[in-house]
């Protein structure tokens, strides 16, 4: 008497279309996030790889601790520069310290 009949109902779309369907918010987020952020730091990145190699004597340039100064030597292991940051006063910084060149000397052909 009080008992109806049950009946199988579809879930209504199911399959493999609500699977995408899922898949595709996370999909668009991890694109917008690779033109938005992993991109332009891999493109900063390698410019400042090829900013670092072309360094040579007497360009001047800053250090990331804020130093600012002129290198005098590049060491011939290439990882080292000795920078005057005042009149006798050299210091040994790591290239890859450097963050940015100031003034840039011509190339000397």
């Amino acid at each position: 008497m009080f008992v109806s009949a049950a009946y199988a109902q579809d879930v209504g779309g199911g399959g493999l279309s609500g699977g995408l369907g899922g898949l595709l918010p996370i999909v668009l987020i991890f694109g917008i996030m690779y033109f938005l952020m992993i991109r332009p730091q891999q493109k900063k990145v390698k410019q400042h790889k090829s900013m670092v190699e072309t360094l040579r004597r007497g360009d001047q340039v800053v250090t990331q601790g804020g130093i600012i100064g002129k290198v005098s030597k590049v060491k011939d292991d290439g990882t080292e520069l000795e920078v005057e940051i005042a009149d006798g006063v050299k210091i040994r910084v790591l290239r890859h310290t450097i963050s940015a060149v100031m003034n840039k000397t011509e190339p000397s052909d």
